[in-house]
């Protein structure tokens, strides 16, 4: 059998499109043993966490009953394992230790803090060449830092992202982006030539000051060579439309667009790596029952009323993620799911908001092949590094990973 390439296309009346993955595909099908396909990392934080009763279960192991909001997810539960007693040491800050949900940097609230590269870029630096965007970073606050610690910007619009993602110009345009490529790279060179001469004229401090320069440069250097090879490659057509405007107000509309569109980013090969921050805590969420806003509601004080509405929320965003799941189950690929190809980790910088506390983390780890079902419970004092499972999910995902942040090794119990 002639083995087709993965991105093999489709072209007729003026039209592209991308190919699902086929038997033709893979690199083994000749000699009758399927390859892997290709393997991705999801990120999502919950930034104003869950309430910690109705999240974790009861029993540790492969027995465990499922907590009142895992329920939601009974169907999957051979998909998932729920994960308790983990933390990043050293973070602190309450809110602030959003910025470090992938990096695990120390003391994000003290103000000589400055971050580290987050584990998403991690995995970018090395996977990223094989996809038209090596990763991308959604929602209201990013959870993406580069390798010298600066933030990249979010795409805070799920239908922003789907324009990015599947929709092309006219050849007029694509014509105008090639023109811009080649005059940012041209700017490059110029600057990147000035900027060396200057070297040779500046204090040891300054010029760590212009090595981490060179290092963005050359960063964006790459990505305009890549940009400029992706630019002629027609992007996939999707059947789903674009989710279109989504009011603020409504948390679960948002994070289902966004859910739907990481869905078919992954289908379709456009990137094997995303990370999702927070979205609509800062609002009253278009809940029935729900009067208060979320953040507010987050700092209940045991108020049972608050509770009653803060629940109403936790329960439709973990209920939207059990769909994303699902919808993942249900796209074959090879041998095995786009679940089963994806490691997706849903997890909190807050183990209880109510207090700002920042250990005991909510997590949960679903896909990418392990053996699920259980419930990893570690000391809920006495923390177990949560940067073990970034050194597992590396690992699984075929590189050769030692270390990650304060990481001690790989997270013991995921098989």
């Amino acid at each position: 059998m002639k083995k087709l390439s993965r991105r093999t296309f489709l072209h007729g009346m003026g039209v592209s499109m991308a190919l699902p993955f086929l038997e033709a595909m893979y690199s083994g099908r000749a000699l009758g043993v399927p390859a892997a396909a290709p393997k991705r990392f999801v990120a999502i934080n919950i930034p104003l966490s869950f309430i910690p009763e109705n999240f974790f279960p009861s029993e540790a192991g492969a027995d465990y009953a499922l907590s009142p909001y895992l329920q939601l997810g009974e169907a999957l539960k051979s998909d998932f394992s729920v994960i308790s007693g983990t933390s990043h040491p050293g973070v602190d800050g309450g809110h602030s230790a959003e910025k470090c949900f992938l990096t695990g940097a120390p003391s994000p609230g003290s103000r000589s803090f400055k971050n580290t590269i987050s584990f998403d870029q991690h995995l970018a630096e090395r996977i990223g060449e094989s996809t038209r965007f090596a990763s991308l970073t959604l929602g209201e606050n990013t959870l993406s830092w580069s390798a010298n610690g600066v933030a990249i910007p979010p795409e805070p619009s799920p239908r922003r992202l789907y324009s990015k993602l599947f929709l092309s110009g006219s050849p007029k345009e694509v014509a105008a982006a090639e023109n811009d490529l080649k005059d940012g790279r041209s700017i490059m060179d110029a600057v990147l030539a000035e900027a060396r001469e200057m070297e040779r004229s500046v204090s040891s401090a300054d010029r760590e000051k212009l090595d981490q320069y060179f290092t963005a440069v050359r960063a964006t250097e790459q990505r305009l060579e890549k940009m400029q090879k992706w630019n002629q490659t027609p992007k996939p057509r999707v059947q789903q439309a674009s989710p279109g405007e989504i009011p603020a107000t409504d948390l679960v509309g948002t994070l289902r667009a966004y859910f739907e569109v990481m869905r078919l980013a992954l289908e379709t090969d456009t990137t094997r790596v995303l990370a999702l921050g927070g979205t609509g805590y800062g609002v009253v969420p278009k809940i029935q029952g729900v009067q208060l806003g979320y953040h507010g509601l987050s700092h209940h004080g045991k108020n049972p009323e608050m509770l009653a509405q803060l629940e109403l929320i936790e329960r439709a965003t973990l209920g939207a993620f059990f769909e994303f799941l699902a919808s993942l189950k249900s796209v074959s690929e090879g041998p095995g799911t786009l679940l089963s190809n994806t490691q997706i980790f849903l997890g909190s910088n807050l183990g209880n908001a109510s207090g700002h506390i920042t250990t005991n983390l909510p997590v949960v780890l679903a896909g990418g092949g392990y053996k699920h079902g259980r419930h990893l419970a570690f000391d809920p004092k006495n923390n177990y590094p949560l940067s073990n499972m970034f050194v597992s999910i590396a690992r699984q995902m075929g590189l050769e990973t030692n270390a990650f942040a304060r990481s001690t090794g790989p997270m013991a119990g995921l098989v």
